[in-house]
């Protein structure tokens, strides 16, 4: 549970879920809401955690892709049956 908490944790991994590769840019796009200093320390947290692979292509400008590892992968769909079940729980 360490590994996923965090107010962004979540969101930043169902977006790599559903576009398998981004950059930081991208995923600052899709939660506006989110600080670029948030974003940057969940990232590494996420990736210090194996959830998430960085890739670094070296190129300048500075040009870093964010996806899931396999570990982050595999743990998804624990996540969205968690999700499902929450849904469910609230209905009732």
């Amino acid at each position: 549970m360490k590994m996923i908490q965090g107010r962004w944790k979540l969101p930043i991994l169902f977006r790599l879920y559903a576009d398998p590769a981004m950059r930081s840019s991208q995923l600052r796009q899709d939660l506006p809401a989110v600080s670029q200093k948030m974003l940057t320390q969940h990232l590494r947290q996420l990736e210090a955690d194996r959830l998430i692979e960085r890739t670094d292509f070296g190129e300048k400008p500075l040009r870093v892709e964010y996806r899931l590892s396999e570990l982050g992968r595999n743990l998804l769909p624990v996540l969205v049956a968690l999700r499902d079940f929450s849904t469910l729980q609230i209905a009732e």
